[in-house]
């Protein structure tokens, strides 16, 4: 089971390294483009503060969204809203998660999220640092990939090479980084594709952030993933 203890800490690091990086932008910042296609940096911030709200439901019990359609129209409904605005949303709906995960709990329950997806409670916390750190370098304020603890690199590289294993779109591959830290995925069977890189490269791939033109592959092309 995962330590929701030590992951809460470093969601409230990780939580307010964003919201320093976002106190530098201003009105008119917050309504240019943001690294996710489609997005202003004010959806980014949106999308944080109704998440923390949705995963505060799964907690609690409740569905995380009441629909796919809703979660879109409460993003686009908040997204155009001045800086001020969302930065108290996205701090206030942070602590309630904080507050609501500090109460005595079975951790080791299962919970589910969206899209019949469960998992333990006590991962709640690190999938919420997934959305902080990432939507953190995708608000394109200076923080980039290779600014994300390396802890916290690992551990994502990690978790998403799951993800994928044993997907029959994926060609098995075996993830190199330059340290030495090794993960398998894709389909089992067949010859494996390596692909070698710097942490930060393979996180980026992974993630659907960048398009894998830094990673060394052998064995075939870089395979493609779904979407996340």
């Amino acid at each position: 089971m995962s330590d929701h203890v030590h992951d809460l800490a470093l969601l409230s690091a990780a939580t307010d390294r964003l919201l320093a990086s976002a106190a530098r932008l201003d009105n008119a910042s917050l309504a240019e483009p943001s690294r996710l296609p489609g997005w202003s940096r004010g959806h980014v911030l949106a999308h944080l503060a109704r998440n923390a709200d949705a995963l505060l439901n799964v907690l609690s019990g409740r569905p995380m969204y009441e629909s796919a359609q809703a979660r879109d129209g409460d993003i686009a409904r908040d997204a155009p809203r001045p800086l001020d605005v969302q930065l108290e949303d996205v701090r206030a709906t942070a602590e309630r998660f904080r507050q609501a995960a500090d109460e005595p709990a079975d951790w080791g329950r299962t919970v589910e999220l969206r899209n019949g997806v469960t998992d333990t409670a006590s991962r709640l916390p690190f999938r919420r640092l997934i959305e902080i750190e990432l939507h953190h370098v995708d608000l394109d304020t200076g923080y980039d990939l290779e600014d994300l603890p390396a802890e916290f690199t690992r551990r994502e590289t990690s978790f998403l090479a799951d993800r994928f294993l044993g997907n029959e779109a994926v060609a098995p591959t075996t993830l190199t980084a330059d340290d030495g830290q090794q993960w398998t995925t894709g389909r089992s069977g067949g010859p494996a594709i390596t692909v070698t890189g710097a942490a930060a490269d393979l996180l980026g791939w992974l993630a659907g952030r960048r398009d894998g033109a830094a990673l060394t592959v052998l064995g075939g092309p870089l395979p493609v993933l779904p979407s996340l």
